[in-house]
């Protein structure tokens, strides 16, 4: 077999594979016959066409000049392929083990004493009087009464999360060539196990869902806006649409399975790229002018509020840790819930609603949180310090030019 009929396959059998699972095919825009050809086949010959595509992919002769890298992505994703069949089939990898396995990366191992330290630097910052070693609740019930003000009025949420998805957009444009027809749509859900979601239907259109079963907090705003759309998940589709699959017909990136490497960038670019597009300083200012007014609350308490959000982010990795004990069976719904409370302080509803994401998606959380930090070095690494362009242009490049995170390193 040559590399395109392996990708091929590859494609084809992932579009098989999601006749088991709805949610698998994120996004697909090769060619309608082949979704509408496939069908719902036993899973277990579906683990021998894995297994059988390996051994193909591992067989393929040293890639010609300028196809190394697609080469070595495929086989990576096709042996995610394969992993991820077999956990259809009953196969239960460890946390580790699986996250390992389909998104190429690893969590960093931590454990509680990890994140004391941080949680006494909040302390210090939130309104109130804190005891941290007699209720553990404390910390969690003061930042929940300190981030009510933050709300965004629901009859407000369209405004200003329109405003921050235009900003967005306009950051973006200074920077990424973005085909002239490009567009997305926004829609308001219920109902679901995510905060947003971002389904790119091909040629340069996405649909933006936002989950409204709670009040978003004004910070979500602009990481929605930029994760979801620019320079997030809707630049990253409609890049690889234009250059690998319409200018180099390479038909395996015309599939998104949403349990494979490709999501360890997807996610990790998609949050890096915040910050990218809204420096520290430039996100303050556009805060104060703009978005805090439109909700509605006092622009005055825009640096207090994003100096909370900061000790919040060293917070991240908390839910990998929660994640990998409560999937691996070292503790139950309810001790998950309560580390998720004390560690990653979001309140209870929020808590078991993430617990239900973990459930789902199981080992994903990692593409968020570790994603972006190995994103973030990669750019970093390449890129002119101080130089905002060249930052973009090594950003740019790796979104249209995707590698999984063994490839970052």
């Amino acid at each position: 077999m040559t590399l395109n009929d392996v990708a091929e396959a590859y494609v084809k059998l992932v579009l098989a594979t999601g006749q088991h699972d709805p949610g698998y095919v994120d996004a697909y825009y090769g060619p309608p016959e082949w979704q509408a050809d496939s069908q719902k086949l036993p899973l277990a010959e579906l683990l021998e066409q894995a297994e059988e595509l390996t051994k193909q992919a591992h067989a393929l002769p040293p890639a010609v000049a300028g196809q190394e890298l697609r080469q070595d992505f495929l086989r990576l994703h096709v042996a995610a392929l394969r992993t991820y069949i077999a956990h259809l089939s009953g196969t239960t990898l460890s946390f580790n083990e699986e996250s390992l396995a389909l998104y190429d990366a690893r969590s960093p191992d931590l454990s509680p004493a990890d994140f004391e330290p941080i949680l006494a630097e909040l302390d210090q910052l939130l309104p109130g009087d804190g005891d941290l070693d007699g209720d553990l609740n404390s910390l969690n019930t003061r930042l929940s009464s300190y981030n009510k003000q933050f709300e965004i009025p629901q009859d407000k949420l369209d405004a200003v999360f329109s405003a921050a998805i235009n900003e967005a957009r306009a950051r973006t444009r200074k920077h990424i060539s973005l085909p002239e027809e490009e567009s997305f749509r926004v829609e308001y859900v219920k109902d679901q196990v995510w905060s947003a979601y971002n389904w790119y239907k091909g040629n340069s259109y996405s649909l933006i869902q936002v989950n409204t079963d709670f009040p978003m907090f004004i910070s979500r705003a602009i990481d929605l806006a930029s994760h979801e759309g620019y320079p997030g998940h809707h630049v990253f589709n409609l890049l690889i649409e234009k250059h690998l699959v319409n200018e180099n017909g390479w038909v395996e990136y015309s599939i998104y399975p949403l349990y494979s490497p490709m999501s360890f960038l997807a996610e990790g670019s998609a949050n890096y790229g915040i910050e990218v597009a809204f420096p520290h300083a430039e996100r303050m200012a556009f805060e104060k002018a703009q978005l805090f007014p439109l909700a509605g609350i006092d622009p005055a308490k825009v640096d207090h509020y994003y100096q909370v959000q900061a000790v919040l982010q060293k917070l991240s990795y908390a839910g990998n840790m929660v994640a990998q004990l409560y999937l691996d069976g070292d503790i139950d719904t309810e001790a998950a819930v309560t580390m998720l409370m004390k560690y990653a302080l979001s309140d209870e509803a929020r808590s078991r609603q993430r617990l239900r994401f973990m459930e789902r998606h199981r080992s994903y959380v990692i593409n968020y949180n570790l994603g972006q930090d190995m994103t973030r070095a990669y750019v970093e690494r390449l890129a002119q310090p101080g130089n905002e362009g060249s930052h973009w242009q090594v950003f740019a490049e790796l979104l249209a030019k995707p590698k999984t995170a063994s490839m970052m390193k």
